[in-house]
């Protein structure tokens, strides 16, 4: 096999500032473009840091000890590979991976891509009616799944919508499931909890088992296959939901998260002597994009503290691996500071990260910069359907400006402030941001309509949230546009959960809708109004949600009310019921950029 062609020719990590300001009055922006988009693939960005780096850390996994080098990345990705083919996975088709964060996850992201499959993110929290939409939404083929995760089991979730997985098994036989029609595949990872059992349902596979099912023919498909793919091709779905409810799947492909990766490494000035530790969730653009593909794009070694956040865990990974630098939310980063081992573990190795997802408290920032030994530490702000990021600040942005915005516009990339009617707005008047270049996705998968809702004919990405640009082309989230609120990194969209709660038989009517809370930055709290002549109280709202949709869309604060605020014309009126609720709560706004 020929020596790769490393794809980045121009001195990308270098310290230039050459992002843009407004050119006049107006609010609009466009990134840099000294350095050139690269037009590769996943595969090609993967096999470019095993020829540059190729014996030094790639990925460590501190709970499990294991550590893999680049060479071993790219020679246990390449078993995966073999083994989807081995399966009859083809390029196009969907591979769902519904696990924490585990080196087999990875394995997965570059084993799906290394073949044209397109993974298909499932957020862990998910439980039985989101599992079964975004399966069938997508007509995964193939799922790679743990068995549970903290109180989640997922085997016995799969096995409530795919109770044939329990039949015997035949050879040569794909599984048939009445209510998740097109899964044929079903890869259970091993427990490694001491004394776990790890037995199977019949037609399921243990991860182990799969890696041993491909031959020598499989593995000599594989450079042919990645030479064929194109970067245009989608290779990845995210699941973001909706005001109307059901989720939608983001598409993107290897040129939006390939290049959104490079761009998100460059502001961090990220190289290769740097190890990043990456507490968030692989199923997320944050783990997958600005963490694993930000690491390969600069041969940066990635440390993965556990399968999900512990404060503890990931203090004591930053100390142990010498870290130097951490992405997390806020909620992530506050947890870190306050624990009571905080001063035990020596952080004097950090220099710089990315908090997003969430809007940033200032003193926590300041702690980050201060305690943490986090001068360079950036902010960043972008949408999944972006891939994700569009706006981060440098690591050489004075204090001020780090924790009062979200920094300037990446590389190749506009964006736009306009009013309601789609005219831009002057310098610093606020409005709603839209996004137009690389980075959009392709579509919402297989739903046109709500793609020209989000991408008008113009290209521009209309995000929904409401934002000023100021003369220096530093942005600042003012609000959102619809009413999707975001609770510790994850966005909850209220209309999906009120079209759960009007499930409950006392239900008359119900609103959703975020008040500030300092952990979780937004906690999600309800108005509702009960059908006549029945009580309720809150805990058995709250029991009517649990374990039927994931734990952070539950709401905290329930109200019950004989009537909800509306408009003339029957809108309902949140911002009413938001004061209404921080008043009696005794809350107040929290200062964030």
């Amino acid at each position: 096999m020929s020596t790769p062609r490393n794809p980045f020719t121009s001195s990308w990590a270098g310290n230039s500032d050459t992002r843009q300001h407004p050119p006049g009055t107006l609010s609009y922006v466009a990134g840099a473009s000294d350095d050139p988009l690269a037009f590769v693939t996943i595969p090609a960005l993967l096999d470019a840091a095993v020829a540059g780096h190729g014996a030094a850390d790639a990925a460590i996994f501190a709970v499990d000890g294991e550590r893999l080098t680049w060479h071993d990345l790219k020679r246990r990705s390449d078993e995966v590979a073999a083994a989807l083919l081995a399966l009859g996975i083809r390029k196009g088709n969907r591979v769902g991976i519904w696990a924490p964060n585990r080196v087999e996850w990875v394995l997965a992201q570059f084993g799906t891509a290394r073949i044209g499959a397109i993974l298909v993110n499932i957020n862990p929290a998910y439980r039985t009616s989101e599992l079964e939409y975004a399966l069938n939404k997508v007509r995964c083929r193939a799922l790679i799944m743990a068995r549970s995760l903290k109180s989640s089991d997922y085997v016995a979730m799969l096995r409530e919508l795919a109770p044939e997985i329990d039949r015997p098994a035949v050879a040569g036989e794909l599984l048939e499931s009445r209510r998740l029609p097109h899964l044929k595949h079903v890869i259970v990872l091993d427990d490694r909890k001491p004394g776990a059992r790890n037995d199977l349902p019949a037609r399921a596979t243990r991860f182990a088992d799969f890696l041993k099912q491909p031959g020598p023919a499989q593995f000599q498909r594989l450079d042919g296959l990645s030479a064929e793919l194109d970067p245009d091709q989608p290779i990845n779905i995210q699941f973001t939901s909706g005001t109307t409810g059901a989720p939608k799947g983001a598409t993107l492909t290897h040129f939006n998260i390939v290049n959104n990766a490079r761009y998100v490494a460059r502001a961090m000035r990220l190289t290769e002597r740097d190890r990043l530790a990456i507490p968030v969730p692989l199923y997320h653009c944050f783990g997958m994009v600005m963490g694993v593909l930000a690491c390969t794009s600069t041969g940066a070694a990635m440390v993965f503290p556990g399968e999900a956040f512990d404060p503890r865990d990931t203090l004591a990974a930053l100390d142990r691996h010498r870290c130097t630098a951490v992405h997390g939310v806020p909620t992530m980063f506050i947890a870190m500071l306050a624990h009571p081992d905080f001063a035990q573990f020596d952080l004097s190795s950090m220099r710089t990260g990315i908090m997003a997802g969430a809007p940033c408290p200032t003193e926590t920032m300041r702690q980050v910069l201060s305690a943490m030994h986090m001068p360079e530490v950036t902010i960043a702000y972008g949408m999944t359907e972006t891939s994700p990021v569009s706006f981060q600040s440098s690591v050489d942005d004075p204090l001020e400006r780090r924790v009062s915005t979200v920094g300037r516009i990446q590389p190749h990339v506009e964006v736009k402030v306009i009013d309601a009617e789609g005219r831009i707005v002057p310098v610093g008047q606020q409005g709603e941001l839209c996004t137009r270049g690389y980075s959009v996705m392709r579509g919402y998968w297989e739903d046109d309509e709500r793609t020209r809702d989000a991408i008008d004919e113009a290209g521009w990405m209309h995000t929904g949230d409401l934002a000023t640009i100021d003369a220096e082309g530093y942005c600042n989230i003012v609000g959102r546009v619809k009413d999707m609120l975001i609770r510790g990194g994850e966005n909850v969209y209220p209309r999906e959960i009120e079209e759960f709660l009007f499930r409950h038989p006392k239900v008359q009517a119900a609103q959703v809708f975020g008040v500030p809370d300092p952990k979780y930055g937004e906690e999600v709290a309800a108005w509702i109004v009960l059908k006549p002549g029945v009580t309720a109280v809150a805990d058995e709202i709250r029991e009517f949600c649990r374990g039927q949709i994931a734990h952070y869309k539950v709401p905290r604060h329930i109200e019950f009310v004989a009537e909800l605020p509306v408009t003339v014309t029957g809108k309902p009126q949140k911002f009413i019921m938001r004061e209404a609720m921080m008043k009696k709560l005794g809350l107040a706004e929290i200062k964030s950029a």
